[in-house]
């Protein structure tokens, strides 16, 4: 693998470990995520393509116990956290 292939995030990532769209791996190295330009910390996952995040709905839980989320569609950059946890800046 190349390593500006290495340095691109997926399309899709979902931290849910039961979503297709899984990757522990990656979530490992750190994804940051900016919508819209304002910078998240509460994203559960995201399509780039698409154009969308899913974040967490307040308190609410579903009848299985995990977090209530909803859709919200904007402008969506992901990138790479390095090692130390500082941002690395994403290709504009």
């Amino acid at each position: 693998m190349t390593d500006s292939a290495r340095d691109t995030p997926p399309d899709r990532l979902s931290n849910d470990p039961r979503s297709p769209f899984y990757g522990a791996d990656l979530l490992e190295r750190g994804i940051g995520i900016r919508f819209n330009g304002v910078e998240r910390n509460n994203v559960e996952e995201y399509c780039i393509s698409e154009g969308w995040v899913r974040v967490q709905a307040g308190r609410a839980l579903d009848r299985r116990g995990m977090p209530m989320t909803m859709k919200v569609k904007g402008n969506v950059e992901a990138w790479f956290l390095d090692s130390a946890g500082e941002a690395e800046t994403p290709a504009d």
